[in-house]
């Protein structure tokens, strides 16, 4: 961190004194700015580096850096009115939206302005991220034999390995495919399994990009209700009949939004139902890897009970990670793993060998084992300290399920709540906070919040968090805790 702002002071400082120079000027030798703000040689080049990116140096190697010449002028601004037109003409036809909605995926991608509390956060705080490791992982295998050569398609055979041995059952390398991180798998599977315009069957509440998945593949998402044991098998039945679906999206495990896990006696009347159905069920295994330590041995994936092929598995370790740590899997057996494999390499080719290459020197180093522990002890921490402050100036949001897995709450909002109001109002406060309604792809049946706790520094910044949001409540609810 030291490093990166004293690159940005050196390139600001850089920049004021450019107009000391005339365009084609030398600047000073590197080995004179080094001297001079006693900064290091690498500072020195990154600073330069980024006043070239902008275009106001250019760097000549063995000659040095010289103040670029002015750009000519800039052209004049066409008119692209006409985009509107050719965008939307006939879209109401489409059955596959031109128009994509980004928003419910946004929502955990985009940082919140300064000073604020990050509670909607989708990934691990830096200081939970095994960023050495993941360095030390980069360039053990940036360095390996072939590493910047061209993978197989379906990725490197021990990555494959890797991943089969840790959904186990009846899955082998020869069924995996690795993938760029769970949303790529998830989306290849959606396009894999259903034609746009057919129905797909969705755990509700459930995760907002796969919903958003589903409709930029012109599909449409049919709620099925969770409760604290998982998917409702009836209700499940229920719907393959009324629509005909031919998928079912699950979350078995620490299900996102509610935490839920599928209960031991749902897990085979699921892979029965959908079987009778001549239907696949995608299972999104997305946060195996972050279990809390006190919650005892976790299920198998339903892809180790499924001889048939039944489910196709997704898994990614970008959870466990970092945000730019895309590499998951995609698990899966009979004629459909063609198909999947197809539309994978036609949207990505590949993921990128050095990238898999590092995935196989981090999970394969003292280091990995090392980072999982350490992740489950923090969030069990941060988990009881985030339940603990809303139980005690929070009551009136009610916290049916603690999970004992995955990052956040899902506490529901007194009746007449508006969520929307208590979300602005909380930004207001400094505290960013996450609405339930874009889990929800019917009308949702009461108001909630999700508030991670994952993406936060610790537990001090837990507790300002909740202070914040207790002053937003006070100004929406009306009254004080």
């Amino acid at each position: 961190m030291h490093e990166r702002s004293s690159v940005g002071e050196l390139a600001e400082r850089l920049r004021k004194e450019l107009d000391r120079y005339s365009p084609g000027g030398k600047l000073p030798s590197s080995r004179a700015l080094v001297e001079r703000f006693r900064v290091s040689p690498v500072t020195v080049s990154r600073a330069l580096a980024q006043l070239a990116a902008e275009g106001l140096v250019v760097t000549r190697p063995g000659a040095g850096a010289f103040r670029a010449r002015p750009r000519a002028t800039a052209a004049p601004a066409g008119d692209t009115s006409w985009q509107e037109v050719a965008l939307s003409a006939d879209g109401a036809a489409d059955l596959v939206p031109r128009s994509v909605d980004a928003s419910g995926v946004l929502v955990s991608l985009a940082a919140p302005p300064p000073g604020v509390i990050e509670f909607n956060g989708g990934y691990l705080h830096p200081s939970l991220q095994p960023e050495r490791a993941m360095a030390a992982a980069l360039s053990r295998g940036g360095r390996r034999t072939g590493a910047w050569g061209r993978p197989p398609v379906e990725g490197l055979p021990e990555l494959r390995e890797w991943f089969a041995r840790g959904i186990g059952g009846p899955v082998t390398a020869a069924g995996v495919l690795v993938t760029s991180g769970g949303q790529s798998a998830l989306t290849t599977a959606l396009r894999a399994l259903a034609p746009p315009g057919a129905p797909v069957l969705v755990e509700s509440p459930t995760y907002p990009g796969m919903l958003a998945i589903a409709r930029a593949a012109g599909l449409r998402p049919v709620p099925v209700p969770v409760d604290a044991d998982g998917v409702r098998p009836a209700l499940l039945a229920d719907a393959f009949r009324a629509t005909g679906a031919r998928v079912l999206v699950c979350q078995p495990l620490f299900q996102n939004p509610t935490g839920a896990v599928l209960a031991p006696g749902r897990r085979g009347e699921v892979l029965r139902i959908a079987r009778e159905a001549g239907a696949f069920v995608v299972e999104d295994d997305f946060v195996r890897r972050l279990v809390h330590e006190d919650a005892g041995p976790l299920p198998r994936p339903l892809a180790a009970d499924d001889p048939d092929g039944v489910v196709v598995h997704v898994c990614s370790l970008t959870k466990a990670t970092s945000p730019s740590f895309r590499v998951g899997a995609l698990a899966a057996h009979g004629p459909v793993l063609e198909r999947l494999r197809a539309i994978q390499i036609v949207d990505t080719f590949f993921v990128p060998r050095p990238l898999q290459e590092a995935t196989l020197e981090l999970v394969g180093s003292p280091a990995w084992p090392r980072h999982l522990r350490a992740i489950s002890t923090a969030l069990r921490t941060r988990r009881d300290a985030m339940t603990a402050a809303l139980r005690l100036h929070l009551p009136e949001l009610v916290l049916p399920h603690v999970p004992s897995g995955g990052y956040h709450l899902w506490p529901r909002l007194p009746a007449g709540a508006a969520e929307s109001a208590l979300t602005a109002a909380a930004l207001r406060a400094g505290v960013a906070v996450t609405p339930g309604r874009p889990y929800f792809s019917a009308e949702p049946p009461a108001g909630h919040l999700r508030l991670s706790f994952a993406a936060v520094a610790g537990a001090g910044e837990i507790a300002e968090g909740v202070r914040r949001l207790r002053a937003a409540c006070d100004e929406v609810l009306g009254h004080g805790g």
